[in-house]
Parts: structure tokens; sequence; C-alpha cells
């Protein structure tokens, strides 16, 4: 590749700008090394603790550092990118004190694992669960510090087997994340032209199934079962392309071809589950989960409970309690903190019902990123 001779004035700016960008990057370096020394001062603070104090993990000050930064935030960094780099710190801040554990649903490259990195970071350790009550139990006998779960699609409505694994369990919700479900065409072929067979996962294809109609025609498709194959075969296979989720379009080894090749855009919204429950971050969700009493009218009743107090409820699912026929279970989420007076009355309230059973499943930071 020849080399671009640039006049020697702009020669000279260009070695002053790079001279500039090595001294700032010397001083970012500084600066991370000194946020390293505050947070190693605040472990010192808090005590070694236990495998199981987890109060060095808190997504309420988390979620309040990424509000805080995207308030103040200008220039021409996109606020993605700042998002991705301050998780990244904080995953590494954190993994100093304790390096976390944290289990996902399925399988490595699928999408409850970009959503599991997209809040701890990669300096936690991840590792799977073949199923919701596989991943559930992991956290109950202490074998993982967190667990990352769906529980509701923009498009399909809620996995109703997230819910109820609640039912029988003593974990709680200690955090929320939204991930945009959206496919890309990975292959190490040139071009399209040169893709001789499509793999997927069922999901995948039936997601894309008009783009791969519209473009693939004549290619043959293959199903695997998980993304981690995706990705085996086509490694391995010449001519061999892919479906992935669009975060993973910088996988080493792999073009991207193609982007955003699903049929609809949707979004999927994922559940971490934990013990304990965070403090108040400022803006926060609770949901609860409840028997309804066999009256007329008494769910209007429980439902007056929040309107009279204005509290808005952002869902409201039925599922069926699997300990009695024609029982039901409800679940609510509810803008505010357990701990706000408004929301705490609304609760003690609802409690107060003569027959009915009621659980907090958790209090947690909306949505910071």
């Amino acid at each position: 590749m020849a080399t671009v001779e640039l006049p020697h004035s702009e020669e000279q700016t260009l070695l002053g700008l790079r001279q500039a960008i090595d001294a700032i990057d010397d001083h970012i370096h500084d600066l991370l090394m000194a946020r390293v020394e505050r947070v190693m001062e605040v472990g010192r603070l808090k005590g070694k603790g236990s495998a199981s104090d987890l109060s060095f993990y808190r997504p309420e000050r988390e979620a309040s550092i990424h509000r805080r930064l995207e308030a103040r935030h200008q220039g021409a960094l996109p606020k993605a990118a700042l998002h991705r780099i301050y998780r990244e710190i904080i995953s590494a801040s954190l993994s100093l004190e304790k390096r976390l554990s944290v289990v996902y649903l399925g399988s490595e490259h699928a999408f409850t694992h970009l959503a599991a990195l997209k809040q701890f970071g990669s300096s936690c350790h991840l590792t799977s669960a073949a199923s919701i009550d596989a991943l559930f139990h992991e956290v109950e006998v202490s074998r993982a510090d967190f667990g990352v779960a769906p529980v509701e699609n923009s498009n399909d409505g809620m996995i109703t087997h997230t819910l109820d694994r609640f039912v029988d369990s003593p974990l709680s919700i200690r955090g929320e994340i939204y991930l945009e479900v959206s496919y890309a065409l990975l292959s190490g072929a040139g071009a399209i032209d040169a893709v001789r067979v499509l793999v997927g996962t069922r999901l995948g294809l039936t997601r894309c199934r008009a783009w791969i109609e519209r473009v693939l025609p004549g290619v043959a498709t293959r199903m695997v079962e998980s993304m981690a194959e995706a990705v085996r075969v086509a490694r391995e296979e010449t001519g061999a392309a892919f479906i992935a989720p669009t975060p993973l379009a910088d996988l080493e080894g792999f073009e991207l071809l193609a982007e955003h090749i699903e049929d609809r855009a949707e979004e999927t919204r994922f559940l971490v589950i934990g013990r304990g429950d965070p403090s108040r971050s400022g803006r926060d969700k609770t949901s609860v989960m409840f028997a309804l009493r066999d009256q007329p009218g008494f769910l209007h009743q429980v439902l007056g409970i929040f309107a009279r107090r204005q509290i808005n409820l952002s869902r409201i699912e039925s599922r069926p309690s699997r300990k009695q026929a024609w029982e039901y279970l409800f679940f609510l989420d509810l803008a505010g903190h357990m701990s706000d007076p408004p929301v705490a009355g609304a609760l003690e309230e609802l409690m107060a019902l003569a027959g009915v059973t009621v659980r907090i499943l958790g209090s947690y930071p909306v949505r910071a990123l």
C-alpha cells in the first residue's frame, strides 16, 4: 500500500495532535488509577465480608453514575459509547473487591449472554444455564451471585416461565436490562453472493424470514440449537454464513455482510435476580406478586389502592398459581421504591386486605442504559 505524504506543515500539525492525544491518554490512565485507589479504599472500609455478602455490588449506585454522566454529557462521543466505557470501568473496579459470578440463560453469544455483559461487563465470571429452573437454582444454592433471565419481549409479550419461578423462590429482582433484538449476517465469505448455506437458530431464522426470502432465496438454511453452534459451523464450513445478534458484528474472524435484517424491530427486557434489595436510586421500580381473592370487584379494589396514591402501574399480568385449580396470581410493576412513602403505604394497605397473600419481588433501579 502506498504511503500518503503530507506537506511538512500538515505533518507537523498531525504530529502535534498525536502528541496531545498521547498526553490526554496518559492523564486518563492516571485518573483511572486514582479511581481504582478510591474504589479499593471503599472496599477496605466495608471490610472483606463473606462470599455471600454482596453489599459491594450496588446497582442503585451504578444507575446514579450512568444517569449523572448522561445528564452532563456533551460532544461527539455517542451516549451509548459513554455507557459502554463506564460499564467496563465499573466492572473492572468491582472485580478488585470480588469477581462477580453471573449465570445467564442459553448459550454464549445469545441475547441473554449479551444482556449479562451489558449489565455486568466483561470482568465478571459468566456461566450458562440450559433452563430458567436451572438458572434460578444456581443462584439459590449460591453457585452464582446473580442470574440474568428474559421476562418480556416487546412483540411477543411476557415470558411466563420466569414469572412462575418466583412463586417458590426466595430470590428477588435486583435490576432490569433492556436489549434491542436486532440481527446481522456474518460470514467468512467476502460477499453475500459467496454464501452457500445459511445457519441460524430457530428464533433467528424465524425473525429474519422475510429478509432471507428476499435476499437469499436460493440458499439452503440449516437450523442449529445455539448461537455457539452457529459460530462453530460458520468457522468450519466454506461458504457458510450465520444469523447473529447485531452486537456480534465485530466478532473476530467474520465479516459483516448485512445488518438489521430482522423483519420487525423489537426489544427484550431481562431481569437480574439475586438476594437482597437495592437502596433507592431516585428512579426506581417495584415488582409485586399477590394472590387474587375470589370475589366480585376484588381486583378493582386492589388497583384502587394504587390509583388513590397516584402510583403508576406499568404492567399487570395474571398467571395460574399451579397450586389450586382456577386460582390466579397477579404480577404488578409499579413506579417507585418500596421505601417511598406512597408505595410503602400502598403495599401496607394491600397486605392488610383479608385473604390476600402478597410478596414484594424487589425494588430496583429503572434501566439507566
